[in-house]
């Protein structure tokens, strides 16, 4: 049974879009729609957590906003944790807080390592790790799809690009959850900065080890490389390997779950799936958009905009709700209905502009794979509990999930 939840009938100005409590109890999909609305370019009030700053909740101003790096800058964060707090750590020496000139040198350097052509043997490997997790799954019967199969998949494709040892893996998808996100309320902020501080010396220590004994991975591209005769500095090589270790699980590993949830509760998409009425890359897009794991990112003004009937102030923080873009009833069509041939889907999800997500089409594939493996090997899904929401206002996702997997009889039994 879904937990009641509350409705937004009241001002929208008593919402607080800092607080991760509001987007557990709230109706989420009723207070977008009020937001595009009545108040699509919206000042929310001050709050314990920070100053006021801007909502930005339609389709057309979040892409207008995100195409243009004239008038607002990442350097100052892109996410609201750190913008509220006036700057990020990060700043300058990280790909997705750099802007200019710099942006766009370690932005060429690093799409080497993740262009199609260059992860096209990468791709086999996705599907065949993931066939064979979900016959492990279906083995099993009743387990939780979180840690028993989407925590294994992505951080081992990310893990294999950056050569991180196997025994490492399982303990940075702990640290990568708790950095973005908490289980719960009773979880502390001081365990998210410690779970960051814990991959950045992480990665120190491996990127120092890759100095010394290059090889073909990512994080020896990085390690070794150079922008105009001068090698990256360390915050640039260890900022980047952490950017890269966290979008790369991250948000495949809640789109895959997120996936599963919707494809149990709409038993006619599952079916539309299963016979192959839609294909496995339009069903992928529309779980992409359906699940919208990075609900917001955010950026400074630089200057004076104007946008709609407000003016936003030089200094300004703004936030970009992809999670409200992502259901814009001007843009798609039926938005709250899930399905899976949905045509055209330009969604958001990875976001979009100059800091486009690097690890899109990457992204792209694991959420392919799971969804090809569900399709062949699985004849049924059945959701045994209640799903065990994320306690957080940046990631959509899932820190548990009870199910029970029937196999497909053609399947049963057969080594992937």
């Amino acid at each position: 049974m879904k937990p009641q939840l509350r409705s937004t009938a009241d001002d929208l100005a008593t919402v607080d879009l800092t607080d991760p409590q509001t987007f557990l109890d709230v109706d989420l999909p009723d207070m977008w729609r009020r937001f595009r609305a009545e108040h699509p370019v919206f000042w929310h009030r001050v709050t314990d957590r920070g100053p006021g700053f801007w909502v930005i909740s339609t389709y057309e101003d979040v892409v207008t906003l995100y195409r243009d790096n004239k008038q607002f800058t990442s350097e100052r964060g892109n996410v609201l944790a750190t913008l509220l707090q006036g700057e990020d750590s990060a700043s300058r020496k990280m790909l997705a807080v750099t802007d200019g000139a710099r942006h766009r040198e370690i932005r060429n350097l690093m799409l080497k390592s993740f262009s199609p052509r260059v992860l096209e043997p990468v791709v086999a490997g996705v599907h065949e790790r993931t066939r064979a997790l979900v016959a492990e799954a279906l083995a099993r019967g009743e387990l939780d799809f979180v840690t028993d199969v989407a925590d294994h998949i992505p951080i081992n494709t990310i893990g294999d690009l950056m050569d991180v040892p196997r025994e490492d893996r399982e303990q940075l998808v702990a640290w990568n959850t708790q950095t973005l996100s908490r289980h719960s309320a009773e979880d502390s902020e001081m365990e998210e900065w410690m779970a960051r501080n814990e991959i950045l010396m992480y990665f120190s220590d491996l990127a120092a080890r890759r100095r010394r004994h290059p090889g073909d991975d990512v994080i020896s591209a990085l390690a070794t490389a150079t922008i105009d005769d001068e090698p990256l500095t360390e915050d640039e090589i260890v900022f980047n390997c952490y950017s890269l270790i966290l979008g790369g699980d991250e948000s495949s590993r809640m789109s895959s779950v997120g996936g599963l949830i919707a494809l149990a509760e709409h038993p006619d998409q599952w079916r539309a799936l299963k016979s192959g009425a839609v294909s496995v890359d339009s069903a992928t897009e529309e779980v992409l958009r359906w699940t919208t794991p990075a609900m917001h990112f955010g950026r400074r003004a630089l200057v004076d905009v104007p946008l709609r009937d407000q003016t936003i102030k030089a200094g300004d923080v703004v936030s970009l709700w992809n999670s409200s873009a992502n259901f814009d009833e001007t843009v798609f069509t039926d938005p709250d209905v899930f399905d899976l041939a949905r045509t055209p889907n330009k969604h958001v999800a990875f976001g979009h502009g100059p800091h486009f997500c690097l690890g899109a089409f990457l992204g792209r594939v694991h959420v392919n794979a799971m969804l090809d493996a569900l399709r062949v090997q699985v004849a049924d899904i059945r959701l045994q509990g209640p799903p065990k929401r994320l306690y957080s206002n940046f990631v959509n996702g899932y820190s548990g999930l009870p199910v029970a997997l029937t196999a497909e009889p053609a399947v049963e039994g057969s080594v992937v």
